[in-house]
């Protein structure tokens, strides 16, 4: 088991698609480092849903203080490695 806060592709390639879903864009059209707000027109209320999603998806809690920093998909990846790693930490 790897002790890094890194998901593999395949959690990457979910998180890519609830995002496009909720902020209802193509993923071809977002770049890791695409920001949501500024290149995807996302807002408040878009962000939150994403959160909530990510929540569900990964069976996990995330701060909504940490919404400043999921601005794009490298870092909402970053910060559901970290929520999932906290939540395996708690675990042992």
């Amino acid at each position: 088991m790897t002790t890094t806060n890194e998901l593999n592709t395949e959690d990457r390639a979910r998180i890519k698609g609830i995002i496009c879903d909720i902020l209802e864009i193509e993923p071809d059209e977002m770049t890791d480092t695409s920001r949501f707000k500024e290149d995807h027109e996302a807002d408040s209320m878009g962000a939150i849903e994403i959160l909530s999603q990510l929540e569900r998806a990964f069976g996990t809690d995330i701060d909504q203080a940490e919404l400043s920093r999921m601005v794009n998909l490298d870092g909402v990846v970053t910060v559901v490695g970290e929520a999932v790693a906290a939540k395996l930490a708690r675990a042992n």
